[in-house]
């Protein structure tokens, strides 16, 4: 049965599709608002296809609806493939390259009569592009750049869309027989923020491997089978994502998961710190080393767990997502443990929008979802005004929404519910580093978030003056997506991020870190200075539906990372300590 997000995800090929064509705008934009209506549906869109009445739902009309139907019952969508085959393969792989829409796509397609990335990338190069009408060379150098990024980083995804694939493969494989232990490897156990191939490791006697192999290369993710070995095999899903399954013996699997997570840097000193103490440290195991300093295969050093080998180089347990060569050898020589928030310690949603900008759910859906999902309270932050592109709101939809706010508060009090709603804003820092309301309209909400949209690309110097501004205004309580990076599609700002670092804990301001799987920004690997610094953090959503809720997830995983302890992160305080945070 196709899910919400499947169907809405063909309706937007569909859009998309349609632009690329030079269809009708506004029959394309009825496809795209027929997605939105499916994502936002609380319930299974199945039951209006097997009752038929699709058509109750404001946005799909009948012809629409007959499409839905159609992909339910038997897999596929007469207008979608008219048109695939209508539009280059290679426009579609266009869609892809940050700041290039439809529009564009479709001008150079017929202007200049090209359809493959290299093809844009020559007429970039050699000015064709640039000497389009509505385009220049400032447009050509933009989706230069966007491409060299795309080609850098296209055989890489996400960090959600790995977990996508890799929780469904694990999930299949630990019912597998002869399964004795199982875990993800690689840099998705390490939490990177981007990953290449999916590693998964097993532990099974080598009489089962043969049928492990089997059901591994015959699931149904599965287009292309890589490779097929006696320790080892490798596939292709129709993502293009790569996923290897290795298969040890059990007795072998704790140091095989320490050597196929990584970092390569942290597996060479560990190799050191093993020789070091007359051992050898590999992915069959922990070894005493012969008069000769050779691996001495005949003495393994026993050991139950990854524990078990970091006690034996006199370390204490390094939590996987630390493993990064930042001096964790001798930090986990020094301390037993670091303290690192939890899933569990969150308390709070910080950061999620609305409707009343551009927000797929109402604040009260958005607000029960975050009930639903255990959560004491809610702070939303539609976009300000200057984001007019994003719904931003003008300062007499600010009050309309705060009197919403108030009689959402009243009644989920009265239904019995320990919850609050509260009045946030992500405030745009406008290009003098001023936020773009009034101070006296800033200082009535609940707390600001100040976050860049525009002017990405400023000089360094001129950057750094714009977030100082935003830094020290009262109003900012919070800074957004500091970088502005999107992984894989846009480069972060030029930042001193150790200044700013610094500036934020002078005026007791949060960097976020944002949980969006686009942005995981605050990045990680300033998590040493922000601990040494005593920075605090929020791990925000950047919710714009009631499914991006649950992005918090990743937004954890990141602060483990940055080696955030629960005390620094704001949204693990209690309703009680958020509003003292509040006050303060």
């Amino acid at each position: 049965m196709p899910t919400n997000q499947e169907i809405a995800e063909k309706l937007r090929e569909i859009y998309n599709l349609m632009q690329l064509a030079g269809e009708n705008r506004f029959r394309a934009i009825a496809f795209d608002r027929a997605a939105q209506t499916i994502e936002s549906l609380n319930n299974p869109v199945m039951e209006y296809i097997e009752n038929r009445n699709l058509t109750d739902l404001k946005g799909i009309g009948k012809s629409i609806a007959e499409d839905i139907y159609s992909y339910a019952e038997n897999g596929s969508i007469p207008v979608l493939d008219n048109l695939k085959e209508k539009v280059p393969k290679g426009l579609i792989e266009w869609l892809n390259i940050s700041g290039l829409g439809p529009k564009n796509i479709v001008k150079i397609h017929k202007e200049l009569g090209i359809t493959g990335m290299d093809e844009l990338k020559t007429t970039c190069e050699d000015g064709r592009v640039a000497s389009l009408s509505g385009l220049g060379d400032k447009s050509a150098k933009k989706i230069l750049k966007s491409i060299e990024w795309l080609q850098q980083f296209g055989e890489r995804c996400l960090l959600s869309e790995a977990f996508e694939i890799a929780d469904v493969m694990k999930a299949y494989l630990e019912e597998q027989d002869g399964v004795e232990q199982i875990e993800v490897a690689g840099s998705l156990r390490r939490r990177k923020e981007t990953i290449g191939d999916i590693d998964i490791l097993v532990g099974a006697e080598a009489d089962k491997a043969i049928g492990i192999f089997d059901a591994f290369v015959n699931h149904d993710l599965v287009v292309e089978v890589l490779g097929r070995g006696e320790t080892k095999s490798s596939i292709r899903t129709g993502e293009g994502r790569q996923v290897d399954l290795r298969i040890v013996q059990p007795n072998q699997f704790p140091a095989a998961l320490m050597y196929f997570t990584g970092s390569k840097e942290h597996n060479v000193g560990m190799r050191q710190r093993a020789r070091a103490r007359k051992m050898s440290l590999n992915e069959y195991g922990l070894f005493k080393l012969t008069k000769d300093g050779e691996t001495d295969f005949d003495q393994p050093v026993d050991y139950k767990s990854e524990e078990d080998i970091y006690q034996k180089l006199d370390l204490h347990f390094v939590p996987p997502e630390l493993r990064e060569n930042w001096g964790e050898l001798g930090y986990f020589e020094e301390h037993e443990s670091m303290s690192l928030v939890e899933m569990d310690d969150i308390q709070g949603v910080i950061h999620a929008h609305s409707t009343w900008s551009d927000g797929k759910n109402t604040i009260e859906q958005m607000a029960r979802a975050c009930l639903a999902k255990g959560y004491s309270y809610l702070g939303i932050t539609d976009h300000s005004k200057t984001a007019a592109y994003a719904g931003g709101l003008t300062i007499d939809e600010v009050q309309k929404q705060w009197t919403e706010i108030e009689e959402l508060n009243r009644m989920l009090a009265n239904e019995g519910h320990s919850f609050t709603i509260f009045k946030g804003i992500e405030s745009d820092i406008l290009s003098d580093g001023s936020l773009d309301y009034p101070d006296e309209l800033l200082e009535q909400f609940d707390f600001v978030i100040a976050s860049i949209h525009s002017g990405l690309e400023m000089p360094l110097k001129s950057m750094m003056e714009r977030f100082y501004k935003a830094i020290e205004h009262p109003a900012t309580r919070i800074l957004g997506h500091p970088t502005g990076r999107l992984l894989l599609r846009r480069d972060a700002s030029k930042l001193d991020m150790n200044q700013l670092i610094d500036w934020a804990v002078q005026h007791d301001t949060l960097i976020e870190i944002n949980a969006n799987p686009w942005r995981l920004d605050l990045d990680w690997r300033h998590g040493t200075k922000a601990r040494e610094s005593g920075l605090k953090t929020c791990i925000g959503p950047d919710a714009h539906t009631i499914d991006g809720i649950d992005d918090i997830r990743y937004g954890v995983m990141i602060a483990r990372k940055g080696q955030f302890n629960k005390e620094r992160v704001i949204n693990t305080y209690t309703l009680s300590e958020f509003r003292k945070w509040l006050d303060t």
